[in-house]
Formats: structure tokens, sequence, C-alpha cells
């Protein structure tokens, strides 16, 4: 599995702790930043995690800022993107289970290391039920208005 990283300035910390998760776990990363604190727009390393996962270059995403918010709103403007921004256990295992989210959105203010450590292992390990939610996830993928 390969996994495009990017961050803000507000989640550069937490972007560098759940690298080293998934690096310890040997998933191969493509990190995109931000490196420092130095202000960045968040939309740019969305959109540029959300293109590796939509053309196929990595096959997850993992985006963090300071809510999590505006990364999945920019991500989700990507043709094949399915970000999710959950803030508990439930809510992630369903988003993978039922709607294939491919790019998790963590906010670095709002949630400890603990918990968005917890998210991920949770994003990493839960797999697409597939069958019946295939379809929506087709209806999902077809919008474009």
């Amino acid at each position: 599995m390969k996994f495009a990283l990017g961050a803000d300035h507000a989640g550069v910390g937490l972007k560098s702790r759940l690298g080293g998760l998934l690096h310890a776990r040997g998933i191969e990363i493509v990190d995109f930043g931000a490196e420092e604190s130095t202000p960045v727009d968040y939309p740019d390393k969305a959109a540029a995690v959300a293109r590796a996962v939509a053309s196929g270059e990595a096959d997850r995403g993992l985006l963090v800022c300071g809510t999590g918010v505006g990364m999945a709103m920019s991500a989700n403007r990507f043709a094949g993107v399915r970000a999710v921004n959950p803030s508990d256990s439930y809510t992630t295992r369903m988003a993978r289970a039922h709607n294939d989210a491919n790019v998790l959105a963590l906010g670095a203010r709002v949630l400890g290391a603990g918990r968005a450590a917890e998210l991920l292992e949770v994003f990493l390990d839960t797999p697409f039920d597939g069958d019946r939610h295939a379809g929506r996830v087709a209806k999902i993928d077809s919008v474009v208005e």
C-alpha cells in the first residue's frame, strides 16, 4: 500500500507522527509537505494528495490541518476521492466499510495524537465491504454538477 501525505502548518507535527506509524507498518509514503510551521495554504496540500489518490499514484491519503474540515472539503473536489473527517472510530470504520473512503483528513487542533493514531489504525485496518455498498459508492463518484 502507498499513502500520500499532506499537511498545512498546523498539521506538520501530527503528520510527522502519523507518518512514522505508517512507516512502522511498512507502508510506502509520498509526502507532499509541509515540513515546518511556516504558513501554507491547506487547499494546495489537499490538492496534491487528492491528485495522487485520484491518479492511482497513491492508494490512500492522509491530510492534517487544524480541524481537517478544509482539507476534506478541498480533497473532495477531485473525482474519485472520498475524503472523510471523522472524530471517532465508529465513523472512521463506517466511512471505510460502507463508503470506501480513501482519504483521511484529521485535525491537529481538535484531536490528540493518541486519538489521531487510533483513527488512522481503524482507517488502515477496515476493508471496504463492497456488495450493496459498491453501487452507492459508484453513485458518489458519478455525481458531477
